[in-house]
């Protein structure tokens, strides 16, 4: 499924790559956020063996939505702000 914006979409554009693909997001977007509205389809397996997943709870308490970042290392995409430059990988 595909996020559209509904609002706050004159924020500046900033670039981000997710395994070397360019992804447009918007400065105050959360990882999880331009990843999402960006199509990038499910971030990671679970390690429970039942799926795919791209996050759930939406604020940082569940494994759902681990990413890698340059730099960073893991990082929970819902809980981490996008960075013009940044460089993720799905977890």
């Amino acid at each position: 499924m595909r996020l559209h914006r509904l609002r706050d979409t004159a924020r500046p554009p900033i670039a981000l790559t997710l395994e070397g693909k360019p992804v447009e997001a918007l400065r105050g977007d959360t990882l999880l956020t331009a990843l999402l509205a960006a199509g990038a389809g499910p971030l990671r397996q679970s390690e429970f063996g039942d799926g795919a997943r791209s996050g759930f709870c939406l604020m940082g308490a569940c494994q759902d939505c681990w990413v890698a970042v340059e730099g960073l290392g893991r990082v929970r995409a819902c809980a981490t702000l996008a960075e013009d430059g940044m460089a993720v990988r799905r977890g």
